[in-house]
């Protein structure tokens, strides 16, 4: 494994709120979410990035990205030359790529660097390597089960998912689905499964016209006063304020 020159990649920590914006740049990059979850469309598909899947662009692609709940990402910036080993120029193929467990370390890991201005050229340049030879491994098969569960959970968070259902779903003992949780997402299924209904709520809030109460039940919420608790405690905001918000960023976005 080389180490690739520092001057060929940037790293960046970096938070994204409701408003979307299109760009595009010669270099690759990638979106790695330490924290939260994220909004991708990248050269017209669609995708929401969490724990459990990154998102890749391609140099000269369009994409654009937004943020619904609070989020926290590695931004990792790359000169597209760096990207001649067959198995890592595969993974510009894709637009979204499986965090495999060994993945989710390196960028828990480069997180706390991150957070603690502690990252050097020199780090950045050894990390990145071993970052995409993890990612090129592909996925375990226990990350295959509990993606396909993540995937039906972010696709319907407002049935009325339990632990024993989300467990037989994965296929995995309600013992043994805490413990996944536990290892890959460092979180218990309960809370998991709340930040997908706050996501939810907050992209109805955002984009449709549908009053709190309606909104908390398709999320998933016994109520509206249930929705309003878990999004004060989790973002801070209220259905209401959280609307508000996006409202005023969309017409600012708009006049300029």
């Amino acid at each position: 494994m080389l180490c690739p020159p520092p001057s060929t990649i940037h790293l960046h920590l970096r938070s994204y709120d409701a408003s979307r914006k299109s760009d595009r740049h010669d270099f690759a990059q990638l979106v790695l979410p330490v924290t939260g979850q994220i909004e991708l469309e990248i050269g017209g598909r669609h995708g929401l990035v969490d724990a459990l899947l990154g998102g890749v662009v391609a140099p000269q692609t369009w994409h654009s990205q937004c943020g619904r709940v609070a989020n926290q990402s590695i931004i990792v910036d790359m000169d597209s030359t760096l990207l001649v080993q067959a198995a890592w120029s595969r993974l510009l193929d894709r637009s979204f790529i499986s965090i495999n467990p060994g993945a989710r370390k390196l960028i828990e890991y480069m997180g706390i660097m991150a957070q603690h201005a502690s990252l050097t050229p020199t780090l950045v340049a050894g990390w990145t390597p071993l970052l995409l030879d993890t990612l090129a491994l592909g996925k375990t098969q226990t990350g295959s089960r509990l993606n396909a569960l993540v995937a039906r959970l972010q696709e319907n968070p407002g049935l009325p998912w339990t632990t024993q259902s989300m467990a037989h779903y994965a296929g995995l003992s309600i013992s043994r689905l805490h413990a996944v949780f536990r290892d890959e997402l460092q979180t218990s299924p309960h809370a998991w499964l709340l930040q997908q209904r706050i996501s939810h709520a907050c992209e109805l809030l955002a984009h449709s016209n549908s009053n709190v109460a309606d909104i908390a039940l398709a999320s998933g919420f016994s109520d509206q006063s249930a929705l309003t608790r878990a999004m004060r405690d989790n973002i801070d905001r209220t259905p209401a304020a959280y609307r508000r918000q996006v409202q005023r960023q969309e017409n600012t976005s708009k006049s300029q």
